[in-house]
């Protein structure tokens, strides 16, 4: 089964993460590039890409005159979605066990982030919602 794992944050949790040292920021990336290499070794690692930065989105909903209809910037206590990673594996147990790992990863000081990453199993073809 396919899941996606995704990590989401504010506007305010984004600029933290700016704040932080080049050290921790490295150590916090080199621990999901563990991640996504031990995910490919097993043969479990789909895709995985992160987002540009929050302050380039714009919500579509609809269009006017053949134009589309855009909000944005939005007000910094709007989640925004950082990236993904997309996983396929046997069990839900097994994806939020990954999703575990990437929210330990490491921030300031070593300590875990602990950042909320929400996990979707991918719809069946033919699946109703």
């Amino acid at each position: 089964m396919k899941y996606i794992l995704m990590m989401h944050s504010t506007k305010q949790g984004v600029d933290t993460y700016h704040a932080w040292s080049p050290k921790d920021a490295e150590a916090h990336l080199e621990s999901l590039k563990t991640i996504v290499r031990d995910l490919t070794e097993s043969g479990e690692f789909v895709a995985t890409q992160g987002l540009a930065e929050p302050a380039e989105a714009k919500l579509v909903h609809g269009q006017k005159n053949d134009l589309p209809v855009t909000d944005g910037i939005f007000p910094e206590s709007k989640e925004f979605l950082l990236g993904y990673w997309i996983v396929d594996v046997e069990t839900p147990e097994h994806a939020y066990a990954i999703a575990g790992r990437i929210s330990a990863a490491p921030g300031p000081g070593g300590l875990p982030t602990n950042m909320p990453i929400e996990v979707r199993r991918f719809a069946s073809p033919g699946e109703t919602q």
